[in-house]
């Protein structure tokens, strides 16, 4: 297995891509109360891809033996997709106001940028690592 691991990070980076850029349309279209976010493929396929990303991560995780409890960037970066989550479901459907779906999707972009930094730097400390 370990023998497709570019190919399971290049696919891991990429529906991480395609999740956040889901996100920001979602979330944009949220804030401005558009009828496009009740069509199905909006409910459906950003939870597909977000499976898939979550898989290759996983996956990524058991084949390099990496585990939270021995990898405080990787403890760190988990705790924030909970947040990201969290975050994320007040900026689509929990919000009660636009403002506050605005706000809670800036602070989901951001957390998800904290998540980036963290696998890039393999430090809890993220972007500010080595500053």
């Amino acid at each position: 297995m370990i023998e497709h691991y570019v190919l399971i990070k290049h696919l891991h980076i990429t529906t991480a891509v395609l999740s956040l850029l889901f996100f920001m349309l979602r979330a944009w279209w949220s804030v401005r109360e558009s009828p496009w976010l009740q069509r199905r493929w909006v409910k459906v396929l950003p939870h597909i891809n977000d499976t898939l990303l979550l898989t290759l991560g996983v996956l990524l995780m058991v084949m390099l033996s990496l585990w939270p409890h021995q990898h405080p960037w990787l403890a760190a970066k988990l705790i924030a997709l909970l947040a990201y989550i969290g975050l994320g479901t007040w900026a689509i459907k929990r919000g009660r106001s636009p403002a506050v779906r605005g706000v809670a999707a800036l602070a989901a972009v951001l957390t998800f940028l904290y998540m980036l930094g963290a696998a890039i730097r393999h430090d809890s400390l993220s972007w500010l690592a080595g500053l």
